[in-house]
């Protein structure tokens, strides 16, 4: 997050940017960024790569790819993401990972392991 900008800015941009985004799947969009704020207080939200990102006290965590319009990517960017084990993952990149999102019923039924991810992304920054 760039300096300056408060959590508060952080979201208002966002808010703007989806009030704006037409995307098919714009509501499960919407539902996934609450799962991931909800994860830790400390999570503050931006735009970044023309989509809502995340950042764990100024470290990125995760960002939406909206360029599909047939499913929701996110792409986990931070060093300490090759240390998680989750089957949502995907990729071998040394610094990121790479998690695909079909639906609604898609999105349920992966949340515990998002958050389980997001929590051991978050444990590994403070080690």
């Amino acid at each position: 997050m760039k300096k300056g900008k408060t959590s508060t800015d952080g979201m208002e941009q966002v808010n703007g940017f989806m009030d704006k985004l037409e995307h098919p799947l714009k509501a499960e969009v919407n539902m996934l960024r609450q799962i991931i704020k909800n994860v830790n207080k400390d999570i503050t939200e931006q735009v970044k790569w023309n989509a809502p990102s995340f950042s764990y006290k100024g470290q990125y965590l995760v960002t939406f790819n909206l360029r599909p319009m047939d499913h929701i990517h996110l792409v986990f960017h931070n060093p300490m993401i090759s240390k998680v084990q989750s089957k949502l993952l995907e990729g071998e990149y040394k610094d990121r990972r790479m998690a695909y999102f079909t639906g609604t019923k898609d999105i349920q039924a992966k949340r515990s392991t998002l958050e389980k991810a997001l929590k051991d992304l978050i444990k590994f920054q403070k080690e």
